[in-house]
């Protein structure tokens, strides 16, 4: 293939953007689509005031991809910076306010990302999975009962199991813009991140659903290291694939890519056998003890997968942390 690789990554929050400070310098090509469904922190407060779409995990997603030049980190570290006051303004992110403003001003959800974008002189673009703001809710099965639980901070944090996803509302507005970059992509990009309102969440949107089942032989999924999200406490690895599984089992992705700590879970292997899938292990989690990915070593496997398809991708550099 000549030409530079299109790379599309999707999920929300910190996961997302691991993802995407490893994927950043293997080509200019790069997209995120976003979660919009994040109701806590400043995030909350300006969609519950402004009944806008949640900006939070989109500036993070924007931070990730900053030029890495004096000006790019310098327009990062404004996007992130956090009031901390006795007022109104505690706790909000600038960024926030600012990706807010642009979208009161010209009332177009992804020409105002693309102004951000501009801003930080971008290697990339973020799109949102939906130009208007969802709801996420779950039944959660406890010790003693199941309950509905209302929210992707509550869900996130909910003590007990998820058994079944539900998004407000069920068939929201999907960015043509998205569903083309899913379709146009060469390599499609899952997780890591909170599995339920990060991930599975993009399946749940039918446009991008239908979408993820066309890309999924150049689809990979990168499951989740470690054990301490409490969005899937008590569950294994395989429980994340089979609940995938349920909720999209017309897609099927060509590659899962799993922390070697998890590749002898029970179910694992034969879970992703169901898929047919390639299952690449290697030892992703961050050395220093967090619940987190390796970059660098993600940037390495994602960079091999790449090859592998036959893609174009140039050689890896280090993302620009913050």
């Amino acid at each position: 293939m000549t030409g530079d690789a299109r790379i599309v990554a999707l999920g929300g929050g910190h996961g997302l953007y691991a993802t995407l400070t490893a994927l950043r310098g293997l080509t200019p090509e790069l997209t995120a689509i976003v979660t919009v469904a994040d109701d806590g922190g400043s995030s909350g407060r300006l969609r519950s005031e402004l009944g806008i779409v949640p900006p939070g995990d989109l500036r993070m997603a924007l931070s990730a991809l900053c030029a890495d030049n004096e000006w790019g980190r310098t327009w990062r570290d404004v996007l992130q910076w956090r009031f901390a006051t006795d007022g109104p303004l505690d706790g909000h992110a600038l960024g926030n306010l600012l990706i807010a403003a642009l979208w009161g001003r010209d009332g177009d959800v992804v020409d105002g990302l693309e102004w951000v974008a501009r801003l930080l002189q971008a290697h990339g673009r973020v799109l949102p999975l939906s130009d208007e703001p969802l709801e996420v809710s779950a039944l959660v099965r406890g010790a003693s009962e199941s309950r509905t639980v209302v929210g992707q901070a509550a869900v996130a944090t909910a003590d007990g199991a998820i058994e079944e996803l539900r998004l407000s509302p069920a068939s929201p507005r999907v960015p043509r813009q998205t569903v083309e970059a899913i379709d146009e992509a060469d390599m499609v990009v899952l997780g890591p991140g909170s599995w339920y309102t990060s991930v599975l969440t993009h399946f749940m949107v039918q446009p991008v659903g239908e979408a993820l089942e066309r890309a999924g032989d150049r689809s990979v999924l990168v499951l989740n290291v470690g054990h301490d999200d409490e969005e899937t406490a008590g569950t294994s690895r395989a429980d994340d694939v089979r609940a995938l599984q349920r909720m999209a089992p017309g897609f099927v992705p060509g590659t899962v890519l799993v922390d070697a700590e998890h590749c002898d879970e029970a179910g694992l292997v034969e879970a992703v056998d169901r898929w047919d899938a390639n299952l690449v292990t290697a030892p992703l989690r961050d050395g220093g003890g967090a619940p987190a990915h390796d970059v660098d070593v993600l940037r390495q496997q994602l960079s091999a997968i790449a090859a592998g398809l036959g893609l174009a991708v140039r050689a890896s550099e280090r993302g620009v942390a913050g």
